[in-house]
């Protein structure tokens, strides 16, 4: 049906035919709300002009076939209520076709979409002695989300990873999303390090939309001395845990939003993470509330994270989206680890925590070692 849409439309319309002479020669047996069956068909197979000529017919043949029925029968109200369901067909398949698709085809390509966000926030495959989770909640329980991951190894030997927070939130800014995410996804270890937020600024400058912008933290971590290099635009402060110290400290670098500023300047914190030590990238939805600064929400967050420090921060990103990522938020955390011993690479699995809600939540969660 699909390969051939006038056998389609001549299927339906014999259909169509085929039921209202059955409804009118057995009115006992078939109702003439069968006649809804054929509309229901073509709004998933057909396109919308020879849809339009379907109901048309369905409308007729409905009309005919109540008029010669005998005894109470609402008539009119079965006519009106034809007319109510074709136009519901309608309606959908007109939306289908500004698509250039019919049927469930525009369904399907969205369900792809947001499968190919979801790959490319997976974190590649880590050397021994590291970890990386990365897990993603978007606002209100839907499929797409505002906040999304980026991330490459170059040489085996550099991890650079970026957490984007597109401008809006859940489906509304989803296919913006969609659309950076494969952009972001191609300047990362393609361009040098300190070229990839100006990059990624030239393309969202050369999109001219309306108020849209994009937050970023970018990281690269060198695998080999734990030497990394912070860089944000308009997002909040990555963190690290200082294992000898036990203390916690917010990476500092400013940069403007991407999308406002046609020659930007980002500057660069510099840091190194030693055998236990930890570097949380997170989105605004982590720690930014209508009741709370962000300076509030990042204390909040660290709290939170110092209960897992005990476990090796397995299972970190998971937990802590549950448990403190805003409900009316998108909210994305990225945690990398330098493991403290060779021990830590089989350390028991600690038991998920149950959240109080999740509502379908898209929320995705990597464990790499």
């Amino acid at each position: 049906m699909r390969k051939s849409h006038l056998l389609t439309f001549v299927g339906l319309l014999a259909l169509t035919l085929t039921v209202g002479s059955a409804a009118l020669e057995m009115p006992s047996f078939i109702p003439t709300a069968v006649l809804v069956l054929p509309l229901l068909l073509g709004g998933l197979l057909l396109r919308f002009k020879p849809l339009v000529l379907l109901t048309v017919v369905a409308l007729v043949v409905g009309s005919y076939v109540v008029s010669h029925r005998t005894g109470n029968v609402p008539k009119i109200g079965f006519v009106v209520t034809l007319g109510v369901a074709a136009w519901i067909v309608l309606a959908g398949a007109k939306v289908r076709s500004r698509l250039g698709v019919q049927g469930t085809r525009g369904e399907s390509m969205l369900m792809e979409l947001r499968d190919t966000l979801t790959a490319q926030g997976e974190l590649p495959q880590l050397p021994p002695g590291w970890r990386a989770e990365v897990a993603i909640r978007s606002a209100g329980g839907e499929s797409f989300s505002g906040d999304f991951v980026v991330s490459t190894i170059r040489d085996d030997a550099l991890l650079e990873v970026a957490l984007v927070d597109v401008s809006g939130k859940g489906i509304d800014a989803g296919t913006r999303a969609l659309l950076l995410s494969g952009a972001f996804g191609g300047l990362l270890g393609v361009v040098p390090v300190e070229e990839f937020l100006p990059s990624a600024n030239h393309y969202l400058r050369r999109q001219d939309w309306d108020d849209d912008f994009a937050t970023v933290v970018q990281v690269a971590v060198n695998l080999a001395t734990g030497d990394f290099e912070v860089r944000t635009a308009g997002h909040p402060p990555a963190i690290q845990f200082d294992s000898w110290s036990g203390k916690w400290q917010t990476r500092e670098a400013e940069g403007p939003l991407l999308g406002l500023v046609e020659i930007p300047e980002f500057k660069v914190n510099k840091g190194q993470l030693r055998l236990g030590d930890a570097l949380f990238l997170y989105s605004d939805g982590m720690v930014e509330t209508p009741a709370r600064e962000i300076g509030q929400g990042t204390d909040r967050l660290a709290g939170h994270a110092e209960r897992l420090v005990a476990q090796g921060f397995k299972g970190a990103a998971q937990e802590l989206v549950l448990e403190i990522g805003g409900r009316g938020d998108d909210s994305a955390i990225v945690v990398i680890h330098r493991q403290m011993n060779p021990a830590d690479l089989v350390a028991p699995t600690c038991p998920t925590p149950t959240p109080r809600r999740r509502g379908g939540a898209l929320l995705r969660t990597l464990h790499l070692i």
